[in-house]
């Protein structure tokens, strides 16, 4: 029987490149998340200010821990260059590896 774990999944959509590797970059480097993906482009349709919006971005994908969620956003909030960024976050199962693996990445160091 095969053990599961817990992940959290934080997706985000950015307007470029240069905006998704500095926003994933620091968020690897402050062991906000273990792992970024780009889902790569994506045509986003929304509302905004009155009208109808389309326009093109780049989807980000992290895995993180339920630890460290919070401060994921807050970060993504912080550093991201939209007004009302897009962060939705959600529980997922992963493998028992997997969740370890998550979990020993997003720890931070102590220094004492």
């Amino acid at each position: 029987m095969s053990v599961s774990s817990s992940v959290t999944l934080v997706l985000t959509t950015v307007p470029d490149k240069a905006v998704a590797r500095t926003l994933a970059d620091g968020a690897l480097a402050a062991r906000l998340c273990a792992c970024v993906s780009e889902l790569g482009l994506v045509q986003s349709s929304y509302h905004w200010q009155g009208t109808i919006e389309t326009t093109e971005e780049i989807q980000l994908l992290f895995k993180t821990s339920a630890a460290r969620v919070h401060e994921l956003e807050q970060y993504i909030q912080a550093h991201h260059p939209y007004d009302t960024p897009e962060i939705l976050s959600w529980s997922a199962t992963a493998s028992a590896a997997y969740g370890q693996w998550v979990a020993t990445e997003t720890q931070r160091t102590l220094h004492v």
